[in-house]
């Protein structure tokens, strides 16, 4: 018994001193982890530190690159005043924005688009036969050739406190993003450029600067800003000049300027109102009398015709209702003004002797100061099945008198700008995000014109407003007195004109306003409609 229990005492004492050995040597190891831990806890935050520069280099010093990416097709089609129609069933696009952005630090910001918009398997890019689609306030929203474009450069500048008062500002110069502005930007699912757009929608190179009222009057968005810059410039080109880059005095141009201001008096996000003016000053028109000239790339081909003022108001309401179906719809209106101020030089059908003579100067058709307006209307609905959401649906129309005259060359559509027509446009269109970067729409178009020249310039040779119900009933006398394409009819016109009564000088004026109406019905165009239909990359 006795030697059992020893040996259990041995047994046991020799366990527990293993036992003991092991518990020692466990411990040490543990120590020495924790020591190779706190190492690596140590390694890691260097590298964290190391990360978070890296992080805060590439943020600054790098411009951050946007991709959007568009291809179209387009459906259309014109209505000429002379009951032919013409148009294209299948227009393939494709437009690329390359966007910019570099902020060194919270008060400066870079912002630049690179653009390309051309057709598919075409380049329209010649201005000997396209001089409109290759002037500067549409170079990028025009058709041309596969080519970058600069569309947007500018530098902007955040300042806190103007006058060292609670008023935040902004400065910024460069090519300014001008196109699609507020209201103007919500058919085409884009953010607001600067200007309203109902009175502009061009691209534009120059300054704005911005005070922001709202602190310091507690009144929402209240803000005031200014713009200026030029629309063209007269320097003479640097190529086969002796005097590069000097004013080109010589063919009486001169540059084109802007000067405007925006107010908006209230803007809490749900109700936003904006107001515009601005005065531009030396206003082109075609110069007819340069068109046969050699070299069509002269100054000549330009002629300047007055000055123009524009005002407006527009209005939106963001979410009709705090909460439910409503809460997510947009609806808003606008009204605008323009005012011709042309320099005296002449009309387009000034009275003389009794009878209407033609003249290639003056502004819209007119000597006289002439006023235009507008008015323009719109809801944007949401489509959603309970919970689920499947786009917005959009609905506008505008109408503009006979000298209506806005800056709107720019605007997308395949067919001219609707909101510069004289006359009636209306829009349905329909938007889907499909994922969070591609989206689809399906838009069309419709613009109906009382007068020509819509799509014109300031003058008489491109943007004179005629009746074109007048204009039908000229060219309508013209075939009824026996006038033909042959110019050799004019006499049989004259010969009948005479017998009804007027004299020999009266009979040859209305005799070539006949023919003149009747030359121009071919290229009047009464009506134009266009549907398209786009998928669009946006990252």
């Amino acid at each position: 018994m006795k030697r059992i229990i020893t040996a259990s005492l041995v047994a046991t004492l020799a366990l527990t001193s293993a036992q003991a050995a092991s518990n020692a040597e466990l411990a040490s190891k543990l120590s020495s982890l924790e020591t190779e831990l706190a190492k690596v806890k140590k390694d890691m935050a260097k590298q964290k530190v190391v990360l978070n520069d890296v992080k805060a280099h590439d943020s600054g010093d790098n411009i951050k690159w946007g991709a959007d990416l568009r291809t179209a097709y387009d459906n259309l089609n014109y209505d000429m005043a002379n009951g032919d129609s013409v148009g294209k069933d299948s227009l393939y696009s494709l437009r690329l924005w390359l966007n910019m952005a570099y902020a060194p630090n919270e008060n400066n910001v870079f912002k630049g688009q690179l653009s390309m918009n051309k057709a598919f398997g075409a380049s329209f890019d010649n201005p000997m036969n396209r001089i409109f689609d290759a002037f500067d306030w549409t170079s990028n929203e025009a058709l041309t050739d596969n080519t970058l474009k600069v569309r947007q450069a500018y530098w902007l500048y955040l300042g806190d406190k103007a006058f060292g008062a609670d008023i935040p500002w902004t400065m910024s110069v460069g090519r300014r993003p001008s196109v699609n502005g507020f209201l103007a930007n919500l058919s085409q699912d884009d953010a607001e450029a600067s200007p309203l757009g109902h009175l502009i929608n061009v691209e534009f190179d120059g300054l704005s600067s911005k005070l922001d009222f709202s602190k310091v009057t507690g009144v929402p968005g209240l803000s005031f800003k200014i713009c200026l810059g030029y629309g063209s410039t007269n320097a003479v080109p640097l190529i086969g000049s002796a005097t590069p880059n000097a004013d080109v005095e010589q063919n009486g141009l001169d540059d084109i300027k802007l000067a405007g201001f925006i107010f908006e008096p209230y803007n809490d996000g749900q109700y936003i109102v904006k107001t515009t003016w601005y005065r531009a000053f030396d206003l082109p028109d075609i110069n007819l009398d340069a068109m046969g000239a050699v070299n069509p790339f002269a100054p000549q081909l330009m002629t300047q015709v007055g000055d123009m003022d524009g005002a407006g108001i527009s209005v939106l309401i963001d979410g009709i209702t705090e909460d439910g179906y409503f809460a997510d719809a947009k609806v808003f209106g606008s009204y605008s003004w323009t005012k011709s101020n042309p320099n005296g030089e002449g009309a387009l059908f000034p009275a003389g002797d009794g009878v209407n003579t033609f003249a290639s100067t003056g502004m819209l058709g007119s000597t006289e100061s002439e006023t235009g307006t507008s008015y323009w209307f719109g809801a944007y609905l949401p489509v959603t099945d309970g919970e689920d959401n499947f786009g917005t649906i959009g609905m506008e129309y505008n109408h503009g008198s006979q000298y209506w005259r806005p800056f709107t060359y720019a605007e997308d559509t395949m067919i001219g700008s609707k909101i510069a027509a004289r006359g009636d446009a209306w829009e349905l269109n329909y938007t889907y995000q499909i994922n969070e970067a591609l989206s689809v729409q399906a838009r069309y178009v419709d613009i109906s014109y009382d007068y020509t020249g819509s799509n014109g310039f300031f003058g008489n040779t491109s943007g004179s407003a005629m009746k074109i119900d007048d204009v039908k009933e000229g060219a309508a006398a013209w075939t009824q007195l026996g006038g033909t394409q042959d110019p050799a009819s004019a006499n049989t016109v004259v010969g009948n004109l005479m017998m009804s009564g007027l004299s020999q000088d009266q009979a040859i004026a209305a005799a070539t306003q006949m023919g003149m109406a009747a030359n121009m019905l071919p290229q009047i165009v009464e009506a134009a409609q266009d549907f398209r239909l786009y998928l669009r990359y946006r990252f």
